[in-house]
């Protein structure tokens, strides 16, 4: 058996983790969380089997928050996918796009620690922009909103370069929030976090209310509430401005020559707040420009990983053409 281990790409993502292995797609999307016993210490849960109150969300904007969770679970999430005992698989991983260079080497410290041979970082714009299916290959201008869990980036990318980028702590967990407190201030009931992102998904299904699974704190029992979702919308709004300024921010300091392309070719949503109903209209509105939802918004940078992965040189290439 050959020692050398498979290729695989990591979606490292605050909210859940994807691996994408050669040969096979995404083989794995599960919570990042880790839940850790609250009298022993020791971790009792990782991703789907992590519940409860003492459960920790290890990573935040695609990077390390805390090191050593966050090495433990990417570990274990490579045990579930790379079964080859003595084999080590190559890895490659999304780095943000403002990264500094301690970030950098603590993201590859955390792999190499997780037992993986070979680290290879991709710029996450690129990622992104690849899983969308925007011709980052091509000269011209391409715009990627991506609203994660803790943030929101966004990026226009010519040459398969970002040329201009900005990232705002408004993303997906901030809607979810929002959520929360409507319920509590409108319902007097309380919102897990895993109820209020379904929320925020499921409003941006066809229908005009959506149901949740609420808390009554004097109880302790669960009631189903309904929203309309004109209010999720409404709640959500101080967290939407703030991307639709960082957007309109991005293309103010974009290259001269690249805002023609823009305006033909638009921007693409990707990530788990691009589900949220109105907000492709609402960012056309403000950028003059065409604004669509990517196919598969969640897995986009898997699967934008996943093509370096299928195609190990096409990022070197894409450099040469520089």
């Amino acid at each position: 058996m050959s020692l050398l281990g498979r290729d695989v790409a990591m979606d490292l993502g605050g909210s859940r983790t994807r691996i994408y292995v050669r040969g096979k797609g995404i083989v794995l999307d599960e919570p990042s969380a880790v839940t850790i016993d609250g009298r022993t210490g020791k971790i009792i849960g990782y991703g789907a089997d992590a519940t409860g109150e003492e459960t920790c969300w290890p990573v935040s904007g695609g990077l390390p928050a805390d090191g050593d969770l966050t090495r433990r679970m990417v570990k274990h999430f490579l045990s579930k996918v790379h079964r080859r005992p003595l084999a080590r698989p190559r890895l490659i991983m999304a780095l943000p796009d403002d990264s500094t260079p301690l970030e950098r080497a603590t993201l590859r410290d955390v792999a190499y620690e997780a037992e993986a041979r070979q680290i290879r970082l991709i710029p996450h714009s690129l990622a992104a922009a690849l899983g969308a299916g925007l011709p980052v290959r091509d000269y011209v201008g391409g715009m990627v909103i991506d609203i994660g869990r803790d943030s929101a980036r966004i990026a226009v990318l010519s040459g398969g370069e970002a040329v201009a980028t900005t990232a705002v702590p408004s993303g997906g967990r901030a809607v979810d929030r929002a959520i929360a407190r409507l319920v509590e201030h409108e319902h007097g009931r309380t919102l897990d976090e895993r109820e209020a992102e379904a929320a925020k998904h499921h409003a941006g299904a066809d229908g005009n209310t959506v149901t949740v699974r609420a808390r009554d704190p004097e109880t302790g029992h669960e009631h189903d509430v309904r929203l309309p979702v004109e209010r999720i919308r409404e709640a959500a709004g101080p967290a939407i401005e703030s991307i639709v300024w960082a957007a309109m921010e991005t293309v103010e300091r974009c290259p001269a020559e690249l805002t023609g392309d823009l305006g033909e070719r638009g921007a693409v949503l990707v990530g788990g707040g691009a589900l949220l109903a109105g907000l492709a209209q609402r960012l056309q509105e403000s950028l003059g420009m065409p604004v669509r939802r990517a196919e598969r918004p969640l897995e986009c940078v898997a699967l934008g990983l996943g093509t370096c992965v299928d195609d190990l040189g096409l990022r070197a290439r894409l450099r040469r053409r520089r």
